[in-house]
């Protein structure tokens, strides 16, 4: 039920300010600026797919906020990294959540940031999110190779999902574009299609466990599988050294066994000109009330201290340095 209040509550903020835009934090009081009290105004957060853990994290994190500073933070639904990161330089937004693959493009101006660098700065790196490949058990998918020909989403369009379900495919081999169906989906739309039958397989960014793979596993039981991408992170790590080896535990999603995965930091991100004692008053916040956090989803649990200044190749926030005792 606290869930569902948190929930409820961040998602009708969200649209109160739909049309609002970003930049609603006013500029630190004189004295303000070097300290790690939180000034008044607006925050709009960017999470991800309503049935993705940013969603639900970020809700909840914009509750914790809302409830310990004079900021009134909003979380909003949208296609995730990719957009969430230009949207927030656009000044669309004041945070965002990203995968750490994502932002490592962003600051670099490369693949979907081409020739573009997006001056953006670390809060602090979260939880890891799992890559989810999962596919009809008589689909004949065994590998991303055999996905060749197959009806396959790939993710929201400009999402974090999107960025390594092609990467997996081309490390195996395949044109995204040519040698698969792709259907470029949201999570709750590919559910849907693994449950429909119009797609054959999906793929899938996100903490453990993810509402939307419940469901698909609950309801499809033994028809759908998860599929092992690890032989495929040599050449990952050739394109980012981000990607690690990661396991999703047979208990996640009641599976036969334990799935060997690629794991993917999470970092949240501002732009450069966010106002040092917001940063330094939201960092503290995400870990002194960590516990609240973790109640809104388990994910939260891996958010811990010891990696929160891991962020690079994104530069941490000076406010966030100072929050951390950098």
């Amino acid at each position: 039920m606290r869930i569902r209040t948190l929930l409820a509550a961040a998602a009708a903020a969200t649209l109160v300010l739909t049309g609002c835009g970003g930049k609603q934090v006013q500029e630190p009081a004189a004295g303000q600026a070097n300290s790690c009290e939180a000034g008044d105004g607006r925050l709009t957060i960017a999470t991800g797919n309503t049935g993705g853990v940013y969603y639900v994290l970020g809700g909840g994190l914009a509750q914790v906020i809302s409830q310990n500073s004079e900021l009134r933070a909003t979380a909003a639904e949208t296609g995730a990294s990719v957009q969430n990161i230009q949207q927030l330089v656009a000044g669309d937004y004041d945070i965002a959540f990203t995968l750490a693959d994502t932002a490592a493009d962003a600051v670099a101006g490369k693949d979907a940031f081409d020739g573009k660098p997006q001056s953006i700065r670390a809060l602090s790196r979260i939880y890891p999110n799992s890559t989810h490949v999962v596919v009809k058990a008589d689909s004949g998918i065994n590998s991303v190779a055999d996905m060749r020909g197959k009806r396959i989403s790939t993710g929201s369009p400009k999402s974090g999902t999107e960025v390594i379900a092609n990467r997996l495919l081309e490390t195996a081999g395949l044109d995204p574009s040519a040698d698969v169906q792709a259907q470029r989906l949201s999570l709750s739309k590919s559910v849907d299609g693994m449950k429909s039958g119009t797609l054959d397989g999906l793929f899938w960014s996100g903490g453990l466990p993810t509402p939307e793979i419940t469901d698909l596993t609950t309801t499809l039981g033994g028809a759908v599988k998860f599929i092992d991408v690890t032989p495929q992170l040599p050449k990952l790590n050739e394109i980012s050294d981000v990607y690690e080896q990661g396991t999703i535990p047979a208990a996640t999603y009641g599976l036969p066994g334990d799935v060997p995965t690629v794991q993917v930091p999470n970092l949240l991100v501002v732009r450069d000109d966010f106002p040092a004692n917001n940063a330094c008053a939201v960092t503290r916040l995400l870990f002194d009330k960590k516990t609240e956090l973790e109640a809104v989803h388990p994910s939260a649990k891996l958010i811990n201290r010891d990696n929160a200044t891991k962020t690079n190749p994104v530069p941490l926030h000076p406010g966030a340095q100072q929050a951390l005792g950098g």
